[in-house]
């Protein structure tokens, strides 16, 4: 006997979205910039900023390139503090430092765990990320109406629609930097892009991610107007390497390590500057040993290599960090991911930087 086929009736219920659980609507970027505005004033503030780091990238600013704040934010109210301080800091020493405040609002995390202020803003698994992306905004606002600029690691390739207006440096991570699509992103960024080497320590997939985003490309995004559609950029050639260390490979901020990364940028054509992250492998996550490597990136800028182009440190109003525990109150200006340096030793850090810029300067007369 002949078998009969079974013809089920033709319904895309049965094939898509069987593991989505629920759905929500997204706030349209142009709405949201409406809601907060960014004034002319800052508008021209950023504009300058960009074009000044632009410039420290190059090499025709000898000052250096200071990215400084918390490793993530979780508390609006304590990063506006934290700007406070770092802007009349960053005042003291601009003559030597462009500071750029860290103001980050994602979190890659290795397995689980919490994704930052836009993903959950209430810090209780709530994940309502139309409020998140209102708190990200209104403080960057207020951080560059302070006259501070603002950095950011774009690590969700639409989310900087909401906000990238208001960013002065950007980042592209080490756990994203061999991303195609990331690449693209930075390609069409308005800002200069510093690219991370990888987490194993490999550099040479960051420099191929910069020379990527120098070209030209086309890549799915959103409109302003929340729209899906395909974005064509230019490319961006204000790019540069971030040296973070790497595992199992060691801490990369040395001066033979320095060299190194120089002559890879070299032999791809890429000028031999590069930004030197103070924290994550180069500090063994200990946030007291970002301090060990400030020093040695002073004593080389001081010393006149021209290869440093400048540093990031993570840093808050109190140092070390603290777990997210449910009913327990959190210490206010502490981090709740990646533990940061003091207000106090930042605060010394960033001064004996900008007195080795100075003496680097004067050798290099």
């Amino acid at each position: 006997m002949k078998r009969r086929t079974a013809h089920l009736p033709a319904d895309s219920s049965s094939t898509q979205d069987l593991r989505i659980a629920a759905v929500r609507p997204l706030i349209a970027p142009a709405v949201l910039q409406e809601e907060l505005p960014l004034a002319a004033a800052g508008a021209a503030a950023i504009a300058a900023a960009r074009h000044a780091a632009a410039g420290i990238i190059a090499g025709r600013d000898r000052r250096l390139l200071a990215i400084v704040g918390p490793c993530s934010i979780h508390e609006p109210s304590s990063a506006l503090e934290y700007a406070g301080r770092l802007r009349r800091l960053a005042a003291r020493l601009e003559d030597d430092l462009l500071v750029v405040m860290r103001v980050y609002f994602e979190k890659p995390r290795t397995i689980v765990g919490w994704k930052g202020l836009i993903n959950d803003p209430g810090l209780d698994g709530t994940f309502r990320i139309n409020e998140g992306l209102r708190q990200a905004r209104r403080l960057l606002v207020e951080v560059n109406a302070l006259g501070l600029p603002a950095a950011n690691e774009f690590l969700d390739t639409t989310i900087g629609q909401y906000y990238a207006d208001l960013i002065s440096w950007g980042c592209i991570g080490a756990r994203t930097v061999e991303s195609q699509v990331h690449r693209e992103l930075a390609s069409g960024l308005s800002m200069p892009v510093g690219f991370k080497n990888r987490t194993d320590g490999d550099i040479k997939v960051a420099i191929d991610a910069m020379r990527a985003a120098h070209h030209p490309h086309w890549f799915p995004s959103l409109t302003l107007e929340g729209a899906p559609a395909v974005l064509g950029t230019t490319g961006n050639r204000d790019t540069h390497l971030v040296l973070r260390g790497g595992t199992p490979s060691g801490p990369n901020f040395s001066a033979p390590s320095v060299a190194a990364a120089v002559a890879a940028l070299e032999a791809a054509g890429q000028p031999g500057r590069v930004m030197i992250d103070c924290s994550h492998a180069n500090s063994g996550k200990d946030p007291a040993r970002q301090l060990v490597v400030a020093d040695d990136l002073a004593a080389q800028v001081a010393a006149g290599s021209r290869a440093i182009l400048g540093l990031m440190i993570e840093s808050h109003l109190v140092g070390g960090r603290q777990d997210l525990v449910p009913g327990r109150p959190l210490v206010p200006g502490q981090s709740i991911t990646d533990a940061c340096l003091g207000w106090k030793e930042t605060e010394r850090a960033l001064t004996r930087v900008a007195r080795a810029a100075r003496a680097g300067r004067s050798k290099r007369r």
